[in-house]
Parts: C-alpha cells; sequence; structure tokens
C-alpha cells in the first residue's frame, strides 16, 4: 500500500499516477473517508480524556453525595457516547480499509505511458527467431505430442488445463527446474521450499488481494488459497520482521508449482502449453535499501535474461507500460520467448520492482544504521523462469526433420540425452 501521509499530502500526484494504470481507484472518496475516521478517533481519544478525569473526581466524593450521583451519570453518558462513536468507528473502518486496499502502486517515472498491451515498448532483443529450425511447428501439432503430454488424461483427473507430463519430457521438465535453481545459486539467491498454500493476510500483503481473488483457487474451510506465484509466500517469509541495514540486499528463489484459474481465456493463445491451471515456475525475490531498488530490478531482470541466454532462445524484453503493469508494481519489465512454430511470442517471466508498496503491507523494514529509524524495505521478483512457455518454445524452435527434438545443451546432462520424442523413420 502506499504511504497514508504521502497520499493526504499529495492527492493530485497519487490520482495523476494512478489514472495512468488500468485500476478503477476514487481517491477522493478514500480521503473522504479517511478524514472522517480521523474525525471518529479524536473524538472517542477526547471523550475517553473527559471520562478518565471525571473518573479520578469521583474516586474523591463521598458516595452518599448528589455531586456523586451526578457524576455517576455523567461518566454512564460518556461511555454510553464512546459505545456508539466506537459502533460508527467499526463501520467506517472496514469502509476505509476495503478502499485503502483497492488503491495501486504509482507507476515510476520511467515507465511508458500507454492504454495496454500494444503500447509496451521493446527496449532489447536477444537472438534471431528467423534461426530456428525450418522443421518448426505449434508443439501441439507435433505428432507425439500427446503420448508425452496428456492433457485428456488431466482433464479426466482434475480438469482442463493440467497435463501429465511423462516420460522424456517429464525429465525435460525437471531439468529446466534443477537448471533453473542452480544458476539461481550462482547469482547469489538463496534456495527456499515453500507451502504451496497460503492464508489471506500473505495473499493480502502481495497485493493478489482483493486485486486478483477470483483467479485464486479458494480452500473456503481452511480459507487458505492455492498460491499463483512463489512470489506470495517467499516474500512473506520476512512478514512482520526487521532486518539491519548491512542484511541488505538479500536474494531468495523458490521452486513451486502454482495454481491460476485464468477466467476467461480461451483461442489459440491457450492451447497447449501456452496457458495453463497449474504450471512449474521458479521465482526470484529481492528485499532491498530503497535507495538500491531500481538498480537491482536491472540485476534481476539481467539473472531472467541470462536463462534465455543459454536456453539459446531467441527472446525480447518489453518495458511494460502504465495501462498494462501490474497491481502492486512500480516498474515492470516482461521476457517474451519466440516460439517458431507459433510464430508467437510468450511470456516466461515478469521482472518487477513494487518499491515499499508489498513491504507496508506485510511490514518488512529496516532498521537505519545511521538513524536508528525503522524504515520499509523495497521488494522486488521475477520468474527465473516458468517452465510450460520455455518448453513449447524448445520443442517448436528446436524440432528435427525425423520428428525429434534436439535438447538445449545446458539440459543434455540433467536429461541423460540430447534429444527426446519420436524419429519419424
Amino acid at each position: 500500500m502506499l504511504d497514508l501521509k504521502w497520499i493526504r499530502e499529495h492527492r493530485e500526484t497519487v490520482k495523476s499516477g494512478i489514472a495512468k494504470k488500468k485500476f478503477a481507484c476514487d481517491i477522493d472518496a478514500f480521503l473522504a473517508v479517511d478524514e472522517q475516521r480521523r474525525q471518529l478517533i479524536t473524538r472517542i481519544e477526547t471523550l475517553k480524556l473527559n471520562q478518565n478525569a471525571h473518573s479520578d473526581e469521583v474516586k474523591q466524593l463521598d458516595k452518599k453525595s448528589p455531586e456523586f450521583q451526578n457524576k455517576i451519570q455523567e461518566l454512564k453518558k460518556f461511555s454510553d457516547e464512546v459505545k456508539q462513536l466506537e459502533t460508527e468507528l467499526t463501520t467506517i473502518e472496514q469502509q476505509w480499509k476495503a478502499l485503502y486496499l483497492a488503491i495501486p502502486n504509482v507507476p515510476h517515472e520511467s515507465v511508458p505511458v500507454g492504454k495496454n498491451e500494444k503500447d509496451n515498448v521493446t527496449i532489447a532483443t536477444c537472438g534471431d527467431p528467423e534461426a530456428v529450425s525450418p522443421y518448426a511447428v505449434p508443439h501441439y501439432d507435433i505428432p507425439w505430442f500427446s503420448k508425452f503430454i496428456d492433457f485428456p488424461r488431466g482433464a479426466k483427473v482434475t480438469g482442463a488445463g493440467f497435463p501429465f507430463y511423462v516420460g522424456d519430457v517429464a525429465r525435460v521438465v525437471r531439468a529446466l527446474v534443477t537448471f533453473f535453481l542452480n544458476e539461481a545459486k550462482k547469482n547469489g539467491y538463496t534456495e527456499f521450499m515453500t507451502p504451496i498454500m497460503v492464508n489471506a493476510e500473505s495473499a493480502t500483503a502481495t497485493g493478489q488481494l482483493p486485486d486478483k481473488e477470483g483467479q485464486m483457487y479458494h480452500a473456503e474451510v481452511e480459507d487458505f488459497y492455492m498460491i499463483p506465484t512463489a512470489e506470495v509466500p517467499v516474500t512473506n517469509f520476512f512478514r512482520d520482521e526487521i532486518f539491519d541495514e548491512s542484511d541488505l540486499p538479500i536474494y531468495r528463489c523458490g521452486y513451486t508449482p502454482c495454481f491460476r484459474r485464468e477466467a476467461g481465456s480461451w483461442g489459440k493463445d491457450v492451447r497447449g502449453l501456452n496457458r495453463l491451471h497449474q504450471f512449474d515456475k521458479v521465482e526470484l525475490v529481492k528485499w532491498t535499501h530503497p535507495d538500491q531498488s531500481f538498480e537491482e530490478l536491472e540485476k534481476l531482470r539481467h539473472d531472467a535474461e541470462g536463462l534465455l541466454q543459454k536456453l539459446q532462445l531467441p527472446y525480447r524484453v518489453l518495458s511494460i507500460c502504465t495501462g498494462d503493469i501490474g497491481f502492486p508494481h512500480s516498474k515492470q519489465y516482461d521476457l517474451e520467448v519466440w516460439a517458431g512454430g507459433q510464430k508467437h511470442w510468450l511470456e516466461v517471466s515478469s521482472c518487477s520492482n513494487f518499491t515499499d508498496f508489498q513491504a507496508r503491507r506485510a511490514g518488512i523494514k529496516f532498521r537505519e544504521r545511521a538513524t536508528g529509524k525503522s524504515l520499509f524495505v523495497h521488494t522486488l521478483n521475477g520468474s527465473g523462469l516458468a517452465v510450460p512457455r520455455v518448453l513449447a518454445a524448445i520443442l517448436e524452435n528446436n524440432l528435427q526433420a525425423d520428428g525429434t527434438v534436439l535438447l538445449p545443451e545446458v539440459l543434455q546432462a540433467f536429461v541423460g540425452t540430447d534429444r527426446i520424442g519420436i524419429a519419424s523413420h
């Protein structure tokens, strides 16, 4: 969330920044409720002070005196009024909190202004899309695809978007995860194994709730949510904790299955591995000093790009515009890999700086060495990487004339072979 004092003192700046994003938010309505809340709190505190003063006076009076009885009646009036105002405050607090949580982060000044994904700006490319296999076809049209990635049986066991990976492809998925984690370790990230269900407080802290509630699978009895990304449990590992300034920056990574409803998705862009309800991903997370967070964002992006370079997959980097950037994001890069069979760019990573937006919700601070003050850290994360679309690009870009797929050299030792699939002899 944004700093409350800053919202109050910079109303127009906040309104201007949020207006560039795609989220509906009424700052004037929030500040009106905020003022009601402040006035109620002040009235309650004043009444309680008067109540305490009268209570002290009563202690000095003779219980049989008329003055004592009058003071008792006054105390009862104070008590009744406090109770009434506290009931009003409870209602106002609920309204205030809902409006406060609906306020998105303000985009950084370097974020390109735009209305939607068409206005995202390509800032870097690597590799030649024209240099992929001349035999490339969409991965879901490879003749042996359904033998190794079984969607019908996944739908039978669970539902659409929950495939089985079988045999060689299962080993490639495992190899990709291992490769991603090994590279993260080389780049200084400490590995986590995390829960894949979180409570509502954790999901609220990172901004999934209330913004993306409809996309999350919810176990209603326990009030747990299946994680849409390892960002949620990893970031919350340090919730309500204070670092020493010398601890920063802190790097962590985690592999998890991820779960997203993706309601309303349809068409060719969701065929095969392009969009699943359950998928595997390695997440990179940072907690940084506010003065270093945008520099750390560039390093984070570099770490994610390095994976695609070693896999020899053509990719591009997009600077996400204000109209397409996420709810808690201040600045966001997307990495998109080229899928040569579909002739289509597929997002495989988002690298984002949330500034202190998540840290305020999660209560994550550091103690400044010079002043001893507790300040909020900046949090960042990025996919390093999401497996299914990387796998789709490997299958398409490396398809050989005999129907096999040549694996990237960095995966061959993990899989135990240089190619997978069924040769068409």
